[in-house]
């Protein structure tokens, strides 16, 4: 199917990923402005072209048109590669998508082709690997900076694509399994009957949560939190540089969402209620099809980042490596052993009954192990309520030393405001009381004054 195309349509069909990517960047700016203004009960753009559909293009033209600033102890070289090793992979991703089914080509001046650049094998380890090399970008833009906060923007990047790739590898490992290829034209055949986000629902989850962490996008954006880090990596960036930057967010945005829809959502497969026709998945349509499931996938990243907050950096971590990951490998052995007992042609009710014994043992362990944790946290409390009701002295190591949690501070002892002064006798020898009752001994002018 694939290696017969002649060059120039080859060429042709390369042209078209590279501007059907660019294409769906400029649509998901205006989206994404569009659909928070919605969301926040504001206007959004609505000055360049129709309904402001040109302020992409008017922001584009406006950040090429500033003033390129290079920083002078940046390391020039590397500081100028950065921006194009984080755009490329994204660009990279998009060869092995299928647009199309593989046994229905289409024609394109004279010559029947398939809807599909390119396909391999392993296609989804090429996705893994050309993700991977995304995270240099991010990484050498922080180091070669020479600046403490892009570096700290880089450093977190790196911990964060590092963590939530292992946790979408494992997320495609499920579909592997129940598939039977890394191929993707042959993963979305096996969704003939069923898509996989039905099938395999924790995977499912599992990759959508690791997509918005891969793509840097709220609440998952720490590498460049404004508020942490005033703009991460991208501190020392501007001009058409800083544009690249942008641009790669808004393309690994859209790349995930294509590999979504591959994996999960049935890639070029009409919907339910369309699917019935019987020629939705022939020709043209299929092309439509998958378009829509990407533009809703992008709409759910919007979506979330209109109405989660940013959470913080150890709490992200702690989502990837002490949930997810447990999640996915527990997940994966349940997924294998189905699939086995299958190939062994055991019956459905034989493995049910065998998974929900596995299922109800997990979770017998899983609450024993939370009373012991449980017991543990309280024995814990008590021992700091204990050291908190001792005495807190703060200068009991010769210096002041800030309290602890659950320690209080003393009093600190003041002089008593002038309400609480006892007020001077009306009769005696003019002189006035002082607050212990003593006479002051002056003379009646100067009580007087």
């Amino acid at each position: 199917m694939f290696g017969d195309d002649p060059f120039w349509l080859i060429v042709l069909k390369a042209v078209f990923c590279f501007a059907f990517l660019l294409g769906l960047v400029l649509v998901s700016i205006v989206m994404e402005r569009k659909v928070l203004g919605w969301m926040q009960l504001r206007i959004g753009p609505n000055r360049h072209g129709p309904w402001g559909m040109l302020q992409s293009l008017a922001d584009g033209v406006k950040l090429m048109l500033k003033e390129d600033i290079v920083v002078r102890g940046a390391d020039r070289f590397v500081y100028l590669l950065a921006p194009v090793l984080a755009a490329i992979p994204a660009f990279m991703a998009i060869a092995v998508i299928p647009f199309g089914p593989k046994d229905d080509p289409v024609n394109i001046f004279g010559t029947e082709t398939v809807l599909q650049l390119t396909d391999l094998p392993v296609a989804l380890l090429y996705v893994l690997a050309t993700g991977a090399i995304a995270v240099y970008g991010t990484v050498l833009a922080g180091w070669s900076s020479n600046s403490t906060y892009p570096l700290l923007g880089g450093v977190r990047a790196t911990a964060q694509i590092i963590s939530y790739e292992v946790a979408m590898g494992l997320s495609f490992a499920a579909v592997f399994l129940y598939s039977g290829s890394m191929s993707t034209s042959a993963i979305v055949d096996a969704q003939e009957d069923r898509w996989f986000m039905v099938l395999l629902p924790v995977s499912f989850l599992m990759y959508m949560v690791a997509m918005v962490g891969e793509a840097h996008r709220p609440p998952f954006d720490m590498p460049e939190s404004e508020g942490d880090l005033v703009g991460g990596y991208l501190t020392e960036y501007s001009s058409i540089k800083f544009a690249f930057f942008m641009m790669s967010e808004y393309i690994h945005t859209v790349a995930v969402s294509t590999l979504m829809v591959t994996l999960f959502l049935g890639g070029w497969r009409a919907p339910v209620p369309l699917s019935f026709w019987e020629g939705a998945n022939s020709g043209w349509w299929p092309m439509l099809w998958f378009t829509i499931k990407v533009c809703a996938v992008i709409f759910f990243f919007m979506w979330i980042r209109a109405s989660l907050p940013r959470v913080r950096y150890d709490q992200f971590m702690v989502l990837g490596w002490k949930v997810l990951i447990p999640i996915a490998l527990v997940w994966l052995m349940l997924v294998a052993t189905v699939r086995a007992m299958q190939n062994e042609d055991y019956e459905f009710r034989d493995i049910v009954l065998w998974v929900g014994s596995g299922v109800l043992v997990l979770l017998l362990l899983s609450f024993v192990v939370d009373v012991f944790r449980d017991r543990a946290d309280q024995r814990l409390e008590a021992e700091e309520a204990a050291k908190a009701a001792e005495p807190f002295d703060p200068m009991a190591g010769g210096y002041p030393v800030p309290p602890l949690p659950g320690q209080t501070l003393p009093p600190v002892p003041r002089r008593p405001s002038r309400a609480e002064r006892v007020p001077a006798s009306a009769g005696g020898t003019g002189g006035h009381t002082t607050v212990n009752g003593s006479h002051d001994g002056k003379g009646g002018e100067d009580g007087d004054a």
